[in-house]
């Protein structure tokens, strides 16, 4: 019989619990949890904040509606589950654990065979003045989302200001906003999503969150928290924000403390080192979830990147190597997504800024399209970015957003990334389609077209942030080649030469265009603005490019009948 001490009870821990049962029936498991709630969704708790989950017990409810709690672990699991008991010290030596009961002050020594560390990891809390003001959470715990839901309940907020613009920030600022509540976002990078998106994408997401009634400011720090026992304002380094409520989600750092008195091995990335059978420098301790270092598959760089899908993965294979298995991990791609409003976000892979850091000789293409058939009642536009090594062809990563079905095709690309498959293996694959679900060619697909006519030549593309650039240019020609029915709904602003000539009308009206000007073609999703440059091209036109993603990629304001959107 094989002994297991398992210290941290909520993804990764009980995930090896109840893996280590499955392959040893007589092994004697011991969880142990110095908090008093186990196996939680955490990355629910944004959903039950906003409404859409009605009560916070569904977050730690099986499928078929029994609670995970010690009784459920003890009599389905036959895993002993040490609530509010903390692991104060590990004696490698003897193989012992000493544990202290949080409520009676006992303590006492388990012994282990192995060992699995998921301690998790805790948010960054900042030591500004006013920081312990109440009304100040960072969701962290399911008591914090009880207690936020609460106030809206009561009506208690009116202004909520979100300090960082990650994932959990974002989907805290839909939350508010779906209680009707006023939303600032403040983040101190100059963009959103600053860990995950390019500057380009993240400005398009940036767009739609104002759209929404979202207030964000990007490129401030706060500098501290004003109020009479509850907050009531947030200061940064250029202003004063009204705030009843205030939401951290600024990062979280790997909880290491106990695995580095123990002496075992801190990774660069200051979360624990582990191989690719998450055993730590001591083969009889294994890591895993947010307390653990993982490796980028592309870079084969060490990442801390702390998700619940990750921990879950770790938490099976800590299971089965400790039931004799050689099972390796091998790594994430730091795979994100993220719903604001009606808008998905996602990423996998490297992004731009990442590619030329690590020195990768690079092409980008952006594609926008439906996400089906346009002709399909549920149609709706979704963008993809790729980034591709020029010399082997091989996909770097890709970012995506849109109101259509994004979370497929970042799953896609993310599955070509794990195979190390080019974009000609993007385009190859036999996906899918029928009118409900896809177009002919998926949006991937023609992603991948897009970096292959770049790659030969044939297409000329620019970048949104490089064409606005050019727009204050009056020797520039921006070519609009939507119809006139388009024209009216929505149009770039700020162009200093912009030149409106229909697709169908381009032939016949090129000598309207200066053959050695410089032209950037575009159109709704830019496919007409590619046709048009290839017309034009064929007229003699040396120096025209097509503006990649077209007006739904353009992240700065448009003009429209209705003014500024």
């Amino acid at each position: 019989m094989k002994k297991v001490v398992i210290i941290g009870g909520v993804a990764a821990g009980l995930k090896a619990a109840a893996k280590v049962r499955r392959g040893n029936p007589k092994a004697e498991i011991i969880v142990v949890e110095k908090s008093d709630l186990i196996s939680y969704g955490a990355c629910g708790m944004p959903y039950f904040v906003s409404g859409d989950i009605p009560n916070i017990k569904q977050l730690m409810m099986t499928p078929a509606g029994a609670i995970r709690n010690q009784d459920f672990f003890k009599n389905v699991k036959n895993v002993d589950v040490l609530i509010k008991t903390e692991a104060t010290r590990i004696d490698r030596e003897h193989k012992q654990v000493l544990v202290k009961n949080l409520v009676t002050g006992e303590e006492r020594l388990l012994s282990y065979d192995k060992l699995v560390l998921a301690t998790g990891a805790s948010p960054v809390k900042p030591p500004l003045p006013g920081i312990n003001l109440t009304n100040i959470y960072q969701l962290w715990h399911p008591d914090d989302a009880v207690a936020v839901r609460k106030g809206l309940e009561k009506r208690e907020f009116k202004h909520a200001v979100i300090i960082g613009a990650g994932l959990v920030g974002i989907e805290m600022a839909e939350a508010f906003k779906k209680w009707d509540v006023d939303v600032t976002i403040v983040e101190m990078k100059e963009q959103l999503f600053p860990a995950f998106l390019d500057e380009d994408i993240a400005a398009s997401v940036a767009k739609y969150a104002r759209a929404q009634g979202i207030t964000v400011l990007t490129g401030q720090k706060v500098e501290q928290f004003e109020g009479e026992g509850k907050v009531s304002a947030v200061v940064t380094n250029k202003q004063t924000i009204p705030a009843d409520i205030v939401i951290l989600a600024i990062g979280v750092k790997p909880n290491v403390k106990l695995a580095s008195q123990a002496g075992l091995m801190i990774g660069e990335t200051g979360a624990i080192a582990v191989n690719q059978y998450m055993e730590t420098s001591d083969s009889d301790i294994y890591a895993g979830g947010d307390c653990a270092e993982n490796t980028n598959i592309i870079s084969g760089k060490k990442v801390f990147a702390p998700m619940g899908s990750t921990a879950n993965k770790h938490g099976r294979i800590i299971g089965e190597n400790i039931c004799g298995s050689s099972m390796k991990f091998r790594g994430v791609l730091n795979t994100v997504i993220v719903k604001l409003m009606n808008l998905n976000v996602g990423k996998t892979g490297l992004t731009e800024n990442e590619a030329k850091a690590q020195g990768y000789e690079y092409i980008t293409a952006v594609a926008a399209g439906h996400d089906r058939p346009h002709y399909m009642p549920e149609a709706k536009l979704i963008i993809i970015k790729l980034i591709v090594d020029r010399k082997n062809r091989k996909i770097l990563g890709a970012q995506a957003f849109g109101e259509g079905e994004v979370s497929k095709r970042i799953d896609i690309i993310a599955t070509t990334l794990t195979l190390g498959g080019t974009i000609d293996d993007l385009f190859d694959i036999d996906l899918a389609y029928a009118p409900p679900y896809s177009s002919p060619i998926d949006n991937v697909a023609v992603a991948a077209n897009v970096v292959m006519n770049k790659l030969a030549g044939s297409l000329k593309g620019i970048s949104s942030l490089n064409a606005k650039e050019k727009s204050f240019s009056d020797e520039i020609v921006f070519l609009d080649v939507r119809s006139a029915d388009e024209l009216k709904q929505i149009s770039l602003a700020g162009c200093k030469s912009l030149k409106h000539i229909p697709l169908g009308e381009l032939r016949r009206r090129t000598d309207e265009l200066e053959k050695d000007a410089e032209i950037i073609a575009f159109c709704k999703i830019s496919l007409r603005g590619y046709e048009a440059a290839l017309i034009l091209e064929g007229e003699g036109f040396t120096n025209v490019k097509v503006m990649e993603g077209g007006i739904v990629a353009w992240p700065f304001v448009c003009e429209s009948g209705e003014g500024e959107e």
